[in-house]
């Protein structure tokens, strides 16, 4: 087993004894993937990684995946089931015998897995792991951050070449096709959640979807995007000017830039989440824009693009090396248009390094 899957086992184990577990169970691929490095899309099939308190871990994987578990995976015995098999019968072998209580991720274990595992398994009491993994993932080793700063260079190396194809009377969906097609090309598995392009007043939905809106000369031209590779995300903002715009608009621009280098330049390691945000909303309130700015000012980053912390005014948990999260302040006009601009970060000892390095000043395309 490889020293940072046994790392990261351990803690989970030390959260077991504590517990006084007879065992964990964990179900997420992503989960599995962090615990043992093999990752798998099982579909609807069983896939689980057991932890037992006395013994070595084991996977349960389908019979498609064996192989491939066996060359990607830290874990060295691995039970597999066929697509004709219960694979709850297959579980039942992998867990202790006399088992009574056992952790489980309650966030990802539906009702009807549960009630089929509860007619082959024991366990009278169950006790829900999402705490102390959520506390792993929050800390990002040097590999993990690597991970991350190539997911970033990914969607900035897209993002260029889309933009290079950009012009007025294309529609949003036509750009989104593109810098999907630019994704793949740059070497990332995909886009990382649902690419946003929007145009114009659709600029002001912080939540928009992309459509056969076209682009015109006067636009803003919004993007949120990011890839997955390498079991790893990036989330990034920019936004454009097609032409010349109007002066509320390249005053909206300036106030969300200010706003996100403000924010930026108070990360460091003991300063809270609230501070942040408050920082960069003190900056948009005071041109007038407050009511605007109607979303956090960001959220952790990670095998999820969504992931813990999150960072808004009313989060006094403090900053520590090796946090990545966003920091995307944003102002939305109704029928005017909006900007949001935003960057992944990672706390350092010292201060902050900003995994993005897309230009911020603004930019005319089209």
């Amino acid at each position: 087993m490889t020293k940072v899957f046994q790392e990261r086992i351990s803690k989970l184990h030390d959260f077991l004894t504590k517990q006084e577990l007879d065992g964990v169970l964990i179900t997420s691929p992503k989960h599995v993937y962090y615990l043992t490095g093999f990752f798998t899309d099982p579909h609807e099939r069983f896939l689980g990684l057991v932890i037992p308190a006395q013994g070595e871990p084991s996977l349960i994987v389908p019979a498609l995946d064996r192989q491939a578990a066996a060359e990607a995976s830290s874990v060295q015995t691995i039970y597999t089931h066929t697509d004709t098999q219960n694979p709850y019968d297959v579980l039942k072998q992998a867990l202790p015998n006399g088992l009574t209580k056992l952790g489980i991720e309650k966030s990802h274990m539906t009702v009807e897995r549960f009630e089929a595992m509860g007619q082959v398994i024991a366990a009278s009491s169950f006790v829900d792991v999402e705490e102390p993994l959520r506390e792993m993932r929050l800390i990002k080793s040097a590999d993990e951050v690597a991970r991350l700063k190539h997911a970033v260079v990914l969607i900035e190396n897209a993002l260029t070449e889309t933009l290079k194809t950009v012009k007025i009377g294309m529609t949003e969906m036509e750009i989104v096709a593109d810098l999907e097609y630019q994704m793949k090309r740059v070497g990332a598995e995909g886009p990382s959640f649902s690419t946003m392009v929007l145009a114009g007043e659709k600029s002001a939905l912080p939540h928009g979807t992309p459509g056969t809106r076209q682009v015109q000369a006067g636009d803003l031209l919004l993007f949120d995007i990011g890839v997955k590779a390498d079991g790893y995300v990036s989330d990034i903002t920019r936004t454009f000017a097609v032409g010349e715009i109007s002066e509320q608009l390249r005053e909206i621009y300036e106030t969300v830039l200010a706003a996100n280098e403000a924010a930026i330049a108070e990360v460091r390691p003991g300063v809270t989440f609230a501070h942040l945000d408050k920082t960069a909303r003190n900056v948009i309130a005071e041109k007038g824009y407050g009511e605007y700015f109607m979303h956090r000012l960001g959220h952790g980053l990670g095998m999820d693009v969504h992931e813990y912390p999150s960072v808004h005014d009313q989060n006094e948990e403090t900053l520590r090396p090796g946090m990545v999260f966003t920091i995307e302040p944003g102002i939305y006009v109704p029928g005017v248009g909006g900007v949001r601009i935003e960057d992944d970060v990672v706390v350092t000892e010292t201060g902050v390094e900003v995994l993005s390095s897309f230009p911020k000043k603004l930019t005319v395309i089209g």
